[in-house]
């Protein structure tokens, strides 16, 4: 019996974009269907296309590249290079009025930003309950410079914006001179897009505004003269799988001087003195390229955008939604015999405003919650790549499992000076300690990802139908059942 029977009036497993995405998959990402895998983890990171590799294998071939910052023709011929790909980020994002800054990542991007940023001068950081602990660690930045922060809440009911608390606090700390809003333009657990409007409404009373991109420009198309933020965090494998290790930091060419650097490297300044003990920091990009850039895998960033060009940003847009369309129906249709869903989707159970991430815990017969590390046990074992955990995304776990301030407070006061070494499954031990389950199943789709990737995950998940929960040796004894 097929899982998606070709009858009248039922969803046929075929999508609008099959044919081009079918042939891409064959010729840029047949190594998935060669080794038998599932790759259900695009937001963890994508997966590089085969030409990508020997286009870039070609380049490396042909050229002689030596490090930068010298004018020797190895040095030219890498500072030529690495310039062009410079220049196509700015073109992809149409970010001429953008500084471009390399960084080993997103999180490295979003770095510069809290280290530079001046919350000493009476500052005040505000940021979303829905975003990733890159952006949720400036806060300690904040605080180490004696600056105030606020976090502001999302629904339970579908994780979007509280929109009159979000108001509230971007119109109030009139007071503070320096302000800052750190916004995901997706959020990486939920997959929601929250709304551009927020960044020139912040803008509008006062505030700088930090798009965390990294979710959303795998899918979706960036427009930085549409949306003008101050400072945007990019992460390169996130849209095209390869290299790891490069993202960029663009910020406005007029914010740029908000930013205050306390420290110089090499590369980053036009004259230093030891016996003055001064220096002159670059006023541009370079001031914050830190060393010796990647020079040797920077160029391949302008091939993974050209071969993301030929595809074409809108219509993986359109893949992506009608992916997460068809996983969403047939996920909300599997149900034990007593009617309880198998599975719990937290956020949006539609498209709209949307991408193509989904989280969700898996319930037995009872309404109790499978563990997600179990889930994601099983799940390796039939060689599905899927993600658990609460996705360096805290915010959006507590919300969903309703842990509550003081919970938490309790929690962390009671093991203020308690460590953990690696084998510690900390996520298991809050849930055992608070006596509530943490955590969560992501499955998120890609260019490469394909209907069968779907059935096959569908598949997966309909074996626990009718199952209790007491198939779970593991649980035996650990207090984890809720």
């Amino acid at each position: 019996m097929r899982l998606f029977p070709k009858k009248p009036n039922k969803l046929k497993y075929s999508l609008t974009s099959d044919n081009q995405f079918n042939a891409l998959r064959k010729k840029e990402f047949s190594r998935l269907d060669s080794l038998g895998q599932t790759y259900l983890d695009y937001t963890g990171g994508n997966l590089h296309p085969k030409s990508l590799l020997s286009d870039h294998y070609n380049l490396l071939q042909k050229s002689i590249l030596g490090n930068p910052h010298s004018t020797n023709p190895s040095s030219q011929m890498a500072t030529k290079l690495v310039e062009e790909a410079r220049k196509k980020i700015l073109s992809f994002f149409n970010a001429d009025d953008y500084y471009c800054i390399f960084t080993p990542n997103a999180s490295g991007a979003l770095k510069i930003v809290g280290e530079c940023y001046p919350f000493e001068d009476n500052g005040h950081f505000l940021l979303l309950s829905d975003n990733h602990n890159s952006v949720n660690g400036i806060r300690e930045y904040c605080k180490s410079k004696g600056g105030d922060y606020t976090y502001s809440p999302i629904f339970q009911s579908d994780l979007r914006i509280d929109e009159d608390k979000l108001m509230e606090n971007i119109t109030s700390f009139g007071v503070k001179k320096n302000k800052l809003f750190g916004f995901p333009a997706q959020s990486n657990v939920s997959g929601v897009k929250h709304d551009w409007k927020w960044v020139k409404t912040a803008k509008g009373n006062g505030w700088d505004v930090l798009l965390d991109a990294a979710a959303f420009v795998p899918t979706c198309k960036l427009d930085l003269k549409k949306v003008q933020p101050d400072f945007v965090s990019v992460s390169f494998y996130k849209i095209f799988g390869f290299p790891t290790g490069i993202g960029c930091l663009l910020v406005k060419k007029d914010s740029f001087p908000k930013l205050k650097k306390h420290w110089f490297a090499g590369g980053t300044v036009d004259y230093v003195s030891v016996k003055k003990s001064n220096h002159l920091l670059i006023a541009n990009h370079e001031r914050f390229e830190n060393g010796t850039i990647n020079y040797l895998d920077i160029p391949a960033i302008k091939l993974g955008l050209d071969f993301i060009e030929s595809i074409g940003i809108d219509n993986i847009r359109k893949r992506i939604v009608e992916l997460t369309q068809l996983f969403l129906t047939e996920m909300s249709q599997l149900k034990h015999d007593n009617g309880i869903p198998v599975v719990r989707i937290f956020g949006p159970l539609n498209t709209e405003n949307r991408g193509g991430t989904v989280i969700m815990n898996f319930q037995d017969k009872d309404g109790k919650t499978f563990p997600f590390d179990w889930i994601e046990n099983q799940a390796n074992k039939k060689l599905i790549s899927i993600r658990s955990g609460c996705f360096c995304n805290p915010g959006i776990d507590e919300v969903n499992h309703c842990v509550s301030n003081e919970e938490m407070t309790k929690f962390y006061s009671s093991r203020k000076d308690q460590s953990f070494d690696s084998s510690t499954n900390y996520l298991k031990y809050m849930s055992q300690q608070i006596g509530r389950m943490r955590g969560a199943t992501r499955v998120s789709f890609g260019i490469a990802t394909n209907t069968k990737d779907i059935e096959t995950f569908v598949n997966f998940a309909s074996k626990l139908k009718n199952k209790s929960i007491s198939i779970v040796d593991e649980l035996k004894g650990e207090g984890m059942l809720n």
